[in-house]
């Protein structure tokens, strides 16, 4: 018999997390793990691999809409050093885990924070932010650092043993990893479960996706994590649509994700008589002709056999048209901007997201 779960543990597969989890059941405590996943985060996949690993209940938890709607409005907080909303997103997750909670019948949540370890969300007083705004302040329990802050409901309850919670504090890593040791764990993942948003490649591919779409999805941030990355300004005609945006595939990997990828308005560049690269031109069955051609020409450029056909390559696409272009990267397409372009940008967004803030608590 199933039973349902008592504590519900923030679970990003990082090595935090996991010793937060396995504290608990040391206890006896009945926990479930919950696996936030995004297009900038989680992975869904190594779920089963994680509870035969591990011995866990783990339960994923969809977040990229609601990820994506929070970048869209800026994040209230910010971003840290790259484009990470580190202090909002664990809002989200944790509002998202008091959800879940409430359905299962969970009296707790706990997270693998160690106080101190994260410059933006793991400061004592990030920390108390994140709490009172996610509405979990009497809920939650960190079990790796519980005996660096004042004792919680939770543990004057006893859901939990305050006793035997820890006081880990620090950016160092000695104290998990001889934690891991006592619980003999065979495979010790990386500190944490990686973000994307934390990555200097992505994150400029992303900022693009963000300013440029009028109203981007998460399946455009997916979108942006694969191949090669492409823009065109397109002039006035498209400019409330972000002007013309195409992928091509780096490997055949891409390929079959990008034709996985494509929507009913999109246009699949295939190239019809030699092996080659898929372009996805997105929203591409509304271009005009012209730009249909410019993306057909960069797609096959990538293509060395398609090079070297003097008459031009053809290339079909999903919509029953072939193309015969001449291969060429000299088009108005641009790749994303470099991230040494793109930082001053999210800077100057981070700062003003921070005045808003600002100027919202002194007029309360």
């Amino acid at each position: 018999m199933t039973h349902s779960p008592e504590v519900l543990v923030l679970f990003s597969g990082g090595l935090d997390s996991l010793l937060s989890a396995l504290l608990l059941l040391e206890q006896g405590v009945r926990v479930r793990c919950l696996h936030a996943v995004s297009p900038f985060f989680g992975n869904k996949n190594s779920l089963p691999l994680w509870s035969a690993r591990y011995g866990l209940d783990i339960h994923a938890l969809d977040v990229g809409d609601e990820f994506v709607e929070m970048l869209r409005a800026g994040p209230t907080h910010g971003y840290g050093k790259i484009m990470n909303p580190c202090v909002d997103c664990k809002i989200l997750l944790l509002r998202r885990a008091r959800q879940y909670m409430e359905k299962t019948g969970a009296q707790a949540l706990a997270t693998g924070e160690v106080l101190g370890q994260r410059p933006m969300s793991q400061r004592r007083d990030a920390m108390n932010v994140i709490a009172r705004e996610a509405g979990v302040d009497g809920l939650l329990v960190r079990p790796l650092c519980a005996q660096r802050l004042p004792p919680t409901p939770v543990e004057k309850k006893g859901i939990v043993d305050r006793a035997r919670l820890l006081g880990f504090c620090g950016r160092g890593r000695s104290e998990q990893l001889a934690l891991a040791a006592r619980f003999r764990l065979e495979h010790i993942p990386t500190p944490a479960g990686g973000c994307r948003l934390t990555e200097r490649e992505t994150a400029r591919r992303y900022w693009s996706v963000l300013t440029r779409l009028a109203q981007p999805q998460a399946a455009d941030f997916a979108l942006a994590n694969l191949g090669r990355q492409f823009w065109g300004d397109g002039g006035n005609e498209r400019k409330n649509e972000g002007g013309y945006w195409l992928c091509i595939g780096r490997n055949c990997e891409d390929n079959a994700k990008l034709e996985a990828s494509a929507r009913e308005a999109d246009a699949l560049l295939v190239l019809a008589d030699a092996p080659g690269p898929v372009g996805l031109a997105r929203g591409g069955a509304q271009w005009p002709d012209g730009a249909l051609a410019q993306a057909c020409a960069l797609t096959a450029s990538y293509a060395p056999k398609a090079m070297g056909q003097g008459a031009g390559a053809r290339v079909r696409t999903n919509k029953n048209r072939v193309l015969t272009v001449m291969p060429e990267r000299m088009t108005f397409f641009e790749e994303t901007p470099t991230w040494e372009t793109t930082r001053p940008k999210i800077r100057a967004t981070t700062r003003q997201l921070i005045n808003e803030r600002r100027n919202r608590s002194s007029a309360l």
